[in-house]
């Protein structure tokens, strides 16, 4: 019996506490319960089954898209799901009949779904809805019916508004209930930044990832339907796939390959399996929604686990309908490396968004909130946990990042081994997430003790202390801004040490004292990343030496 739980251990590490697991149950439930409204819908009014499908596949991905939506969120995902399935089930007749006309808006509809994240985190979440049914539409078997009509538009926007209120209705319950904790909402911070002129010359970040949407959705059409003109919904789905949410290309380049690699073994797999079923076997629809709940549990484990999991689901769905022949094998194989293939060209050739610049922003974003709250009175308590909760935001958005910066230091780290094996030293870009990141709990003792006890803010020796630490906090963001400015200067190397001796002082300064060290030393780290500012020139200098 213990070996039966041997996984156990493994996935409390992966997933402490069971929170995705628990996630999953929530969405599981969801695709459930949209699979049976949609087979009651689809007997009673006698429409194709590729509503079915289109229940599922809206509320497995609308769950993900409103997983920290509050209730306007969710009521406005109520809105806007509907209209995009109506209008997606209008490019899907277009297939058909002007397929040239039907890519063209399938195109500018996922790159208007990346452009509208410029307006905020609502029109982002509302921009991921829009795209769903889109998505939705590469799923099903291309020989899956006669064209519709149009009426089958508004069953279709029918089966949207059911789709995602069971996703609505499941999240709100499990938050209600304590399954699954509420969504953390970070605070938009009070001014963003004015661009440096160069960047004003530039299009702007979303504009870019839009173009480059554009640039891999319609590079996959043209590839596909050239070489495969029955599947080259496998070629655009799997650029589709490779593109979006690219972070910059190195961002790119690993999450292409991951879902290359697993949609590789996905396919695999799944055409073995799936000839064990025979079309329209009960069992296989049994084993896609378990594979699907597998897929979403691991996604954030590896995008490779998601990928491989999502295409068995297509493999199985086409073998459902009859097509688990393996002369499709090689087919798909082909097609997922061409799609990824354009994916990451896409990215890394049009307007790319390197990985060290979005590296450098989103830690200097995190560091400003961290100056912020350095610089807060302590008998400000909104202000300071306000400015812990800019920075854990900070956080998170460099941790988006660390995927591919880690296993690029874990590559670097091999090839790069000291003679006999020792590790090198050399600082590498994923020590900077690392370092933020090791920042979190030093900051929540000094929120938590100066809420708690607001003089302890304002002693000496900790106002001290503060300050230079903020100073510190200051030169790494010159560094990276490439500002001139005094460099960073390590604090704990300036502390005089003696032998023997016990610091003086309370247990809770003494505590925040050791939490501002702590803060300091992750800062070294990113100033070795980062290098020193450069140094100002000395013309006012020169300028009074010869006057």
């Amino acid at each position: 019996m213990s070996s039966y739980f041997s996984w156990l251990p493994r996935a409390v590490h992966f997933d402490p506490g069971l929170r995705l697991l628990r996630g999953t149950a929530v969405t599981t439930a969801a695709m459930l319960a949209a699979y049976g409204s949609a087979l009651l819908i689809e007997h009673f009014a006698h429409l194709r089954v590729d509503v079915v499908v289109q229940a599922v596949v809206l509320a497995a991905t609308a769950a993900r898209v409103q997983l920290t939506a509050d209730r306007y969120d969710r009521l406005l995902g109520l809105a806007v799901l509907p209209a995009a399935a109506a209008g997606a089930a209008e490019v899907g007749r277009l297939m058909t009949l002007h397929p040239n006309a039907a890519d063209a808006l399938f195109t500018l509809g996922t790159a208007l779904a990346v452009w509208v994240r410029r307006f905020g985190p609502r029109a982002a979440r509302a921009g991921g809805l829009l795209v769903l049914p889109l998505v939705a539409l590469l799923v099903m078997p291309p020989d899956a019916g006669p064209v519709p009509g149009h009426d089958h538009t508004l069953w279709v926007a029918l089966i949207a508004v059911v789709s995602g209120a069971w996703v609505a209705l499941f999240q709100a319950a499990a938050v209600r209930t304590g399954l699954v904790p509420a969504p953390a909402r970070a605070p938009a911070p009070e001014s963003a930044p004015a661009p440096e002129p160069e960047a004003r010359r530039r299009p702007g970040v979303h504009t870019r990832m839009a173009l480059q949407m554009a640039g891999a959705v319609g590079g996959a059409f043209l590839a596909g339907r050239a070489v495969w003109p029955d599947h080259w919904a496998w070629v655009v789905l799997t650029a589709f796939i490779v593109c979006s949410g690219a972070r910059g290309r190195g961002d790119v380049l690993f999450k292409g390959l991951q879902r290359a690699v697993g949609a590789a073994a996905g396919t695999v797999v799944a055409t073995a399996v799936a000839g064990s079923f025979g079309p329209h076997e009960d069992a296989a629809v049994v084993l896609i929604f378990a594979v699907l709940a597998l897929a979403t549990w691991l996604r954030e484990l590896s995008y490779a686990y998601w990928a491989g999991c999502v295409t068995a689901v297509l493999s199985l769905l086409y073998g459902w309908f009859g097509q688990s022949s393996d002369d499709l094998l090689r087919t798909r194989l082909a097609a997922i490396g061409l799609g990824a293939a354009v994916g990451i060209a896409a990215s890394w050739l049009i307007l790319p968004l390197r990985t060290r610049d979005v590296l450098r922003r989103r830690t200097a974003d995190a560091l400003a909130a961290l100056t912020e709250l350095l610089g807060s009175s302590g008998g400000d308590r909104p202000a300071l946990l306000r400015g812990r909760a800019r920075f854990a935001y900070g956080v998170a958005q460099l941790e988006l990042l660390a995927r591919p910066l880690r296993a690029e230091r874990r590559t670097l780290g091999l090839a790069g081994r000291l003679p006999g094996g020792a590790p090198s030293t050399h600082p590498y870009r994923a020590d900077v997430v690392d370092a933020v990141a090791a920042c979190e709990a030093p900051l929540g003792v000094l929120v938590d003790g100066a809420v708690a006890d607001p003089a302890l803010w304002s002693d000496p020796r900790v106002a001290r202390l503060n300050r230079a630490v903020a100073a510190n906090s200051a030169a790494v963001r010159r560094a990276i801004g490439r500002r001139p400015g005094p460099a960073y200067q390590g604090i704990r190397a300036r502390i005089p040490r003696q032998a023997g001796a016990t610091p003086a002082g309370s247990p809770e300064q003494l505590r925040m004292l050791a939490a501002l060290l702590a803060v300091d030393d992750a800062l070294g780290t990113m100033a070795a990343v980062f290098g020193d500012p450069p140094q100002a020139e000395a013309e006012e200098v020169k300028g009074a030496g010869t006057s």
